[in-house]
């Protein structure tokens, strides 16, 4: 390969990296919904965490609010406590009831659950933080391939954002998404094999609970590894680029 053909390749590469890691920091701009481990399954039970960054320059965010359709008939949520974070679980009664991924009627289904700062706390104003807050549901619907669940996010300057526009397939993201997650396929293997395994290890926790160990490691290392891998790109495309010139010269 010639010296020429050797430079457009690392130049390449650099540029593949910087797009990488301006694509990160574009994808964590909404609160999304996103599953660490395996797939929430249909019909059965799934860890979910809400992802929420601020966005507002002069003001933190103090309240998050997620809501379950009661269609969905979500028999139950639990939560990881937060730190500096209180939360709460609504069920509503219906007067018809609705089945479950189980088949299985449900006349009080949840419907929300509130995350609400303590005095102090909650997140920074700006751009530099985001929230995890984790969640477990079940028995999750049968019949969708992908939940969608709107959020509210409350600022400290009272400001509120609507995070509840549902996404056209094929056609360009709204400005303000509602969170989703996509569902597996349910498994004939049992319940053993569907994503309530992940809370074997990590289990969530009720109001009043104790906090289990953090559940992302392996996400997060993956994300490092590639930012790492992005960054060594545009290092080695503008280090082929100086000795190029070099040898030009």
């Amino acid at each position: 390969m010639s010296k020429k053909s050797v430079l457009r390749a690392s130049v390449l590469i650099g540029a593949i990296g910087v797009t990488g890691l301006l694509g990160t920091g574009v994808a964590s701009a909404h609160v999304t919904a996103n599953s660490y481990g395996n797939q929430p399954q249909q019909g059965g039970s799934g860890t979910i965490v809400l992802r929420v960054p601020n966005e507002e320059a002069d003001a933190g965010t103090v309240k998050v609010e997620v809501d379950f359709k009661p269609e969905y008939g979500i028999n139950s949520v639990r939560y990881r406590p937060v730190p500096g974070w209180t939360a709460e679980v609504t069920k509503t009664h219906l007067p018809t009831p609705v089945r479950d991924g189980k088949n299985l009627e449900i006349t009080d289904p949840v419907t929300k659950i509130v995350w609400t700062a303590q005095p102090g706390g909650g997140l920074a104003k700006g751009t530099q933080q985001f929230q995890e807050f984790e969640i477990t549901a079940s028995n999750l619907p049968a019949n969708v391939d992908t939940l969608e669940l709107p959020a509210i996010q409350t600022y400290d300057n009272d400001k509120v954002v609507n995070w509840n526009q549902s996404s056209t397939p094929g056609g360009a993201e709204p400005e303000n998404p509602a969170p989703t997650i996509r569902l597996a396929a349910a498994s004939t293997a049992g319940a053993a094999h569907d994503s309530s395994a992940h809370d074997a290890s990590t289990p969530a926790a009720a109001e009043g609970g104790e906090p289990g160990p953090a559940t992302d490691d392996t996400a997060r290392w993956l994300g490092g590894a590639g930012l790492l891998v992005g960054a060594l790109g545009v290092g080695f495309g503008a280090g082929a680029l100086v000795r190029g010139r070099k040898a030009a010269k």
